[in-house]
């Protein structure tokens, strides 16, 4: 691959075209010389007014307005930067305590390791029954070695250690 940005290529989604209906004409009153023609008003659809030629003239205006503006094809190349952190209270993204995710997300990755063998980090307690039970313990005591990787939109992120948690 090049350090080139791929082209994305993007179609434009193409509206159909209502044909304009003309508007009904009835003849009011024929002489010898000349003919009179009135036009009837003709029904909206949806019941929906008729744009007046100053209204039309508005969303002309704000057309070319809009069409002006300059259009941003490709966004700069962001790199994900690491926040550090280098003690206690330094959690920069997120809340300062584990959110339910990463706790529910930390205790099922850590059950399923015990469930298949992996031996526990701590004496296991005889209260304990699961496998559940017993990473829960592990994560009470901090003793589960993983980090927490936060990750804003725009890609950068932080990896939290679990020990500095409340």
């Amino acid at each position: 691959m090049s350090d080139e940005p791929e082209e994305i290529l993007e179609t434009e989604e193409v509206q159909p075209v209502e044909e304009e209906e003309e508007p009904i004409l009835t003849p009011v009153s024929e002489t010898t010389e000349t003919s009179v023609i009135v036009e009837e008003e003709r029904p909206t659809k949806k019941g929906k007014k008729e744009l007046t030629a100053e209204e039309i003239a508005e969303q002309e205006r704000r057309q070319k307005i809009i069409d002006a503006r300059e259009i941003i094809e490709v966004d700069p190349v962001h790199v994900p930067v690491e926040f550090e952190t280098t003690g206690k209270g330094k959690i920069m993204i997120g809340p300062p305590t584990l959110t339910r995710f990463e706790k529910a997300r930390i205790l099922g990755a850590r059950a399923l390791q015990l469930s298949l063998g992996a031996p526990p980090f701590i004496q296991v307690p005889k209260e304990v029954a699961t496998s559940l039970d017993l990473a829960y313990t592990e994560l009470e005591k901090r003793v589960i070695p993983i980090t927490i990787r936060r990750v804003l939109p725009n890609g950068d992120f932080q990896n939290i250690p679990i020990d500095l948690f409340d």
